[in-house]
């Protein structure tokens, strides 16, 4: 039965391998601080952070999010660790609340690897406060308690950290926030919350693992994540994702009963392996985590049946009443949830097959009767078997799942809209100008070390909420690629037009204008297809002079737009002012940019997006080492993306470093001349038909 906690009041842990879920209805930092008897803690190495996500017996999650598990084994706490202590605070962000009494109240589950809550805590009467120790997991005479806690502070982070005993509090709760700053630099933007109707629905397949078979210290259902309560990295379902009930879908582990067997791998609970198919029938690309437990409805009478050898249209969830553009998006994305799961499930076991192994050899080495002689090299032998075991169950499960992804991408990339798909998708050559603006665009591929090749389109919303930086310095590119710095600044700027090209390609006319910043002229060349498709707003600016002109008119439109919504009197615009949506792409930043024109390009990056104006950035932030910790704003509010494959972005659930890859027009294709050829037509019909409008 669940404990229901109450400031104040401790429950008894019967378990050692637990999680604490977290559900703030806000992001907020998950953190932890391990202390002596006293209940101090020794020094920041007994703080475990987003910036310092794990520490023998406990992990965090690596980054700000509204719902978190924190991984705990007490067992392998250290004996001078007699308290753990949850904390929560809130991230500094611009528009982000700055109080926990303007926020839901956080609430906090104790529970075991396989969900079973044992204790929960809903933080009640903050106000002002902005940091809180939520709860605290404390020994006492050899046995763990919870205690529900609930303490807050409104000095924040730094108040709270330095009431727990560390000398350099203040110093840590910086670091802390610099580390969650960081983290939402490099993560790709979740989609926004769905409706019932428009979600994946997974099947939540049983664990069929015992209470001592899941990986110390987090276990398989312990990775550190932002899952809510009752979810896990096999089930793939997110707060907002309503898991099924009743009878197990078709496709999908059925419950079973828990495993005595102590060698059984601690792997992700997957479903039976579906079969292949046919070779002349249609593939099955229905996930079976996300199959639904009522058949889906019938076509319409006009649908015209699947023709044998052509795969069905792809759905995500069978919603009704969405277009095939959001089904497509939806599943897109639930693809990219699914293959962060199941891997962090993979290296969860492999790490739990590990730390087992260390684990039994160090037995065999404690032991001086079995040290040396054929009885320890018998059971050395016996370790390295199980864990070859532990390893190979959980390369199955994983395979199993990405064969069935593979199958899904195969079925789902060549059904893509233009806004979606790869420049070298058929569905270019039948391109049209739109009449309506796509719900997202394609940036590029994702993919994972396990799951190579397999890789999953990488959408982002629109319109856009955060400008991009083109990095065009040195990093560490993977594959085969190598580059010298002339190279890499050529190969930025390329991938700046090409994401340039698309934007304007997926937007009806009219409604997106491109600005350009060259000052010295160095991309002449790679901006060729836009300077002779004519689908500029006007030719690239050049020198100190045009960067001064075009920052000027951009900042003075954004002024006007916000006058005038502020005032509530939008349609007090001048005659004939520009409504569409506006994109400044600014080549080797900051060569030509004073003093004055940085801190325009700051407003337009911090300003803009609300107001329609975007910001692309190709530069090398070594260039601007010169301004020193002035731009480093500037740089955390671009979602950074590279001309060459690098794994420097995370996703929103697990925290993995995935590959990416910009979506570049493939070598030789005419498809970005005809394309843009269709822009240009297009725009000037519009422009002639709007003589009066400009910036």
């Amino acid at each position: 039965m669940t404990a229901e906690l109450v400031r104040g009041q401790n429950h008894p842990l019967s378990r050692v391998r637990l999680e604490v879920r977290v559900s703030a209805g806000t992001p907020v930092v998950a953190a932890a601080t391990l202390s002596d008897e006293t209940g101090r803690a020794q020094g920041v190495e007994w703080v475990v952070h987003p910036g310092s996500p794990t520490l023998p017996g406990i992990e965090v999650s690596r980054q700000a999010a509204a719902d978190h598990r924190l991984a705990v084994d007490l067992d392998a706490m250290p004996a001078t660790v007699h308290r753990v202590s949850v904390l929560l605070s809130l991230p500094p962000q611009p528009a982000g609340p700055v109080s926990f009494g303007s926020v839901p109240a956080p609430c906090l589950a104790v529970t075991g690897l396989d969900g079973t809550e044992v204790a929960t805590y809903t933080i009640t009467g903050l106000s002002a406060e902005s940091a809180v120790v939520a709860l605290e997991l404390y020994r006492r005479q050899g046995a763990w308690k919870v205690r529900a806690v609930g303490q807050g502070y409104a000095g924040g982070l730094g108040e709270l950290l330095t009431d727990q005993g560390l000398p350099q509090a203040h110093q840590l709760a910086a670091a802390i926030n610099e580390a969650v700053a960081q983290g939402l630099a490099r993560s790709v933007p979740a989609p926004p919350p769905r409706t019932a109707d428009g979600d994946r629905s997974r099947q939540a397949a049983a664990s069929t693992l015992g209470p001592d078979q899941s990986a110390s210290p987090y276990g398989t259902q312990g990775v550190a994540g932002p899952y809510g309560p009752g979810q896990s990295p096999q089930t793939g379902a997110t707060p907002t994702d309503p898991v099924p009930t009743g009878g197990a879908a078709a496709g999908s582990a059925a419950p079973g009963p828990a495993s005595t067997d102590p060698s059984a791998a601690p792997g992700p609970a997957s479903p039976a392996a579906s079969p292949p198919p046919s070779a002349g029938g249609p593939i099955d690309y229905v996930h079976p985590r996300r199959r639904q437990h009522a058949a889906p409805p019938p076509p319409p009478p006009t649908a015209p049946p699947a023709q044998p050898g052509q795969p069905a249209p792809p759905v995500a969830g069978d919603a009704t009443g969405w277009s095939m553009e959001e089904r497509l998006y939806n599943q897109v994305w639930g693809m990219f949830e699914d293959l962060a799961r199941t891997t962090a499930a993979y290296r969860s076991a492999v790490d739990f097959a590990d730390t087992r192994l260390e684990k039994e050899l160090d037995q065999v080495l404690s032991d001086p009767r079995s040290r040396v002689g054929g009885q320890g090299d018998a059971a050395r032998e016996a370790a390295q078997t199980r864990h070859g075991q532990l390893v190979d169950q959980a390369r199955e499960a994983l395979e199993r799942d990405l064969a069935q992804l593979t199958a899904e991408v195969a079925v789902v990339e060549p059904a893509l809209p233009p806004a979606y798909a790869d420049w070298g998708n058929p569905v270019w050559h039948a391109y049209r100008v739109p009449m309506e603006m796509p719900m997202a665009l394609r940036l590029g591929v994702l993919r994972l070390p396990e799951s190579d090749p397999l890789s999953i389109p990488m959408l982002v919303r629109l319109p856009l909420e955060r400008g991009l930086w083109i990095d065009s310095g040195r990093a560490e590119a993977s594959g085969d690629w190598y580059a010298d710095s002339h190279e890499l600044r050529h190969l930025a700027l390329v991938s700046a037009v090409a994401h340039t090209a698309r934007l304007l390609a997926v937007h009806p006319a009219g409604e997106f204008s491109v600005h350009v910043i060259d000052p010295a002229g160095s991309g002449a060349q790679a901006l060729s297809p836009l300077v002779r498709g004519g689908v500029l707003a006007a030719p690239p600016a050049v020198g100190a002079a045009g960067v001064a002109d075009v920052l000027g008119r951009l900042t003075q439109r954004v002024d006007l737009v916000q006058m005038a919504v502020r005032g509530g009197a939008a349609d007090s615009l001048p005659p004939g002012f520009d409504t569409s949506q506006q994109l400044l792409v600014v080549n080797d930043f900051p060569h030509g940019f004073d003093d004055r024109a940085v801190n325009q390009l700051r407003y337009l990056a911090d300003e803009g997006p609300s107001v329609g104006v975007h910001l692309m950035l190709v530069a090398d932030r070594e260039d601007a080492a010169g301004y020193g910790p002035l731009l480093d704003p500037l740089w955390r509010g671009l979602l950074r993306l590279t001309p060459v494959p690098e794994d420097h972005l995370a996703d929103p659930w697990v925290g993995h470093a995935w590959t990416y890859e910009p979506a570049l027009v493939p070598a030789g294709s005419e498809v970005l001349q005809q394309v843009l050829a269709q822009v240009a037509t297009a725009r000037t019909k519009y422009t002639q038909s709007h003589p009066d409008q400009g910036i």
